[in-house]
């Protein structure tokens, strides 16, 4: 089966997620991506938990489908080994505080000497220019400085994290954009580029509604739980045995509401609740009023209910309920076996894109730290056994 980026090497610096999380992208959809680790240490999240039999499954998950080679770039030996990789390469994806490639002689200006038609793309916490450049960037520290940390959390408490990485996925799903962007600007103009992606530029970018709110009111936006400003009923609601959550993003939805699920039509004349702006205003008036009806019913009785009547509704799901979804787990496969050669039978997250004609095939595991060694350098640059094992002596590799 023709894979979508088999035609595309990678060379891959990164290490923990936002970098590691594009490249493992690519890696799903055919990309031959290689996994340059420093000899003897590897990326950090090799000694990340969840281990399993000494093992990280974290590596594991973000890893996958790559081969694994170590390379020395302190050492001019290894320099001139990755000039001599990136001479037959496509992309270079790197995840470094800007300037350190630099220091190293192996910067995008120095690269695209090498080869013209390189891609040079990088993640970093605030980018490769402006006042802030040089900062550290972690996703707590993205989530923080982008704003989303200040509108998550409940009504008169303190902004709140989102339970995951958040900066770092955005991130590295926007590096993958860029990436591709670049590849086909390219083939327009026969030229390589550089890529420069922030985790707070991804965050700031995510804030949508949050922004416009500001700009219109010159307030900061409240903490709202999870309540939504933009629409209402849009929120979560308790049930016997929980929360779920209902989505009533138009006036013909909260018809349904009240009609077929409430039994309550007489709430579309409230002036209180008759526009979408006014529910907005009134929502802790209308809020009771829906939990009155819902409280009689456990969580999955009253997401059925309100389905049934054509409105979206759903369960919080926990993990799991994720993980044994019939529809999450199974058909759309977001948890795919793999067989890894240490931690034994795991799963691993699926890939959120789905082409239809040229599927992504997540069946290799990720890679023992310089598992490749032999086969990517014989491949690409001809060097034989004797060779790699007087590099190895010298730690290059």
């Amino acid at each position: 089966m023709t894979k979508a980026l088999e035609d595309v090497t990678v060379l891959d610096l990164t290490r923990v997620l936002a970098g590691p999380f594009c490249t493992m992208m690519l890696a799903d959809y055919g990309a031959n991506v290689i996994k340059i680790e420093m000899p003897g240490k590897g990326d950090d999240t090799r000694s990340f938990g969840p281990l399993k039999n000494g093992a990280s499954m974290y590596y594991a998950n973000v890893n996958r489908g790559k081969k694994g080679v170590t390379l020395n770039l302190k050492a001019e030996e290894g320099k001139q080994i990755f000039k001599d990789l990136v001479r037959q390469a496509d992309v270079v994806v790197e995840n470094y505080r800007p300037g350190v490639m630099d220091k190293l002689g192996l910067g995008y200006d120095v690269l695209k000497e090498v080869n013209p038609q390189i891609i040079y793309a990088a993640v970093s916490g605030f980018g490769c220019y402006g006042p802030n450049h040089q900062r550290p960037g972690y996703d707590i520290i993205a989530q923080a400085t982008g704003g989303l940390m200040s509108i998550t959390g409940e009504p008169g408490r303190h902004p709140i994290r989102v339970g995951n990485a958040m900066g770092d996925v955005l991130g590295g799903m926007n590096l993958t954009i860029g990436i591709l962007m670049a590849i086909h600007a390219r083939r327009l103009t026969g030229k390589g580029q550089r890529v420069d992606v922030s985790l707070v530029d991804s965050v700031v970018a995510s804030l949508e509604t949050g922004t416009q709110r500001f700009f219109a009111s010159g307030k900061q936006p409240e903490l709202m739980g999870n309540r939504y400003a933009a629409a209402y009923p849009y929120d979560s609601f308790k049930a016997k045995d929980g929360l779920f959550v209902i989505g009533c993003g138009n006036d013909k939805l909260f018809k349904l509401l009240c009609e077929k699920v409430l039994y309550k039509p007489e709430l579309l004349q409230d002036p209180r609740f008759e526009t979408n702006l006014k529910r907005c205003d009134h929502h802790a008036e209308l809020k009771p009023i829906i939990e009155e009806w819902s409280h009689q019913y456990t969580i999955d009785e009253a997401v059925e209910k309100i389905l049934q009547a054509g409105v979206p509704a759903a369960p919080i799901n926990d993990l799991y309920r994720i993980t044994t979804d019939p529809h999450i787990a199974q058909a759309r496969e977001m948890f795919v076996p793999l067989h890894h050669p240490v931690i034994g039978d795991m799963k691993v997250n699926g890939n959120p894109v789905k082409l239809m004609d040229t599927k992504a095939d997540i069946s290799v595991p990720a890679p023992n730290l310089g598992q490749d060694n032999g086969a990517v350098y014989k491949e690409f640059l001809g060097i034989d056994e004797n060779a790699l094992a007087v590099l190895a002596e010298k730690k290059i590799i």
